[in-house]
C-alpha cells in the first residue's frame, strides 16, 4: 500500500504484521478521496477523524493531502503503533495528527473528540462483523456530541453484501459507492436540520 497523493505521495505504508485488521483497499481509498475532493475541492485545512483506524492508511492519506488536524482512533496497541509509524512518513505536513489508543465509543464520549472543534470528515471502517446496531449507536453519539460540522461528511465502509444500517434522523445518506467486497456509505446532515 502506498500514499496516493499529497506531500508524501508514493511512500510505502507500513503494513499490519498480521490479519487482525482489514486495510481499506487502494481502490476504495482512491475512490473515497475522489469523492471527498468532489465535495470539498481540497482537504487542506479540514479536520479529519479516522475511526477504527487500523494501520492509519486513510488518516495518513488525509494528512498527506493537507488536513489541518487528523485524529486516528485504534483500540489495538500494536496497530496503533503501526499507524504512528505511517503518520511519521509524512514529513512536510502543515497540520497535526494524533493517534488515540482507545475504543471508538469511549473516544467519542471523551473530551478529546471535540477539543479541536468539529470534524469536517469522519471516516469509519469498523470490522465487517460489527453489527449495524453498534454503527447506529456511534452515529447517534456523533450527532448528540455535535462532532460533525454542519456541512460535514460521514463516510462508512461496510461489506457490500451486508444489510444497510439506518442513519439517525438528523443525517441522511448522500450516496453509496462499491469497491468489490467493500462499499462506502456517505452521509451528512439533512437539509431540514441545517440553519
Amino acid at each position: 500500500m502506498r500514499i496516493i497523493a499529497g506531500s508524501a505521495k508514493g511512500k510505502t505504508l507500513v503494513s499490519p504484521p498480521d490479519a487482525r485488521t482489514r486495510p481499506t483497499s487502494d481502490r476504495a481509498r482512491e475512490g473515497l478521496f475522489s469523492s471527498l475532493d468532489s465535495e470539498f475541492e481540497s482537504l487542506v485545512g479540514l479536520n479529519f477523524l479516522d475511526l477504527f483506524a487500523g494501520s492509519g492508511a486513510v488518516g495518513v492519506e488525509a494528512y498527506s493531502r493537507g488536513a489541518a488536524i487528523v485524529h486516528a482512533v485504534e483500540s489495538d496497541g500494536d496497530m496503533g503503533n503501526v499507524a504512528i509509524s505511517n503518520f511519521q512518513l509524512v514529513k512536510s505536513a502543515a497540520g497535526s495528527y494524533r493517534v488515540f489508543h482507545t475504543k471508538v465509543d469511549r473516544f467519542l464520549e471523551s473530551d478529546h473528540a471535540g477539543e479541536k472543534g468539529r470534524y469536517d470528515i469522519i471516516f469509519m471502517d469498523p470490522p465487517y462483523e460489527l453489527s449495524n446496531g453498534v454503527i447506529e449507536e456511534l452515529l447517534a453519539t456523533i450527532v448528540a456530541k455535535n462532532l460533525l460540522q454542519p456541512r460535514g461528511i460521514v463516510a462508512i465502509e461496510r461489506e457490500s453484501k451486508s444489510r444497510a444500517f439506518t442513519w439517525p434522523a438528523e443525517l441522511e445518506e448522500i450516496k453509496v459507492r462499491s469497491y468489490g467486497q467493500g462499499s462506502i456509505y456517505y452521509g451528512g446532515y439533512s437539509a431540514s436540520v441545517l440553519p
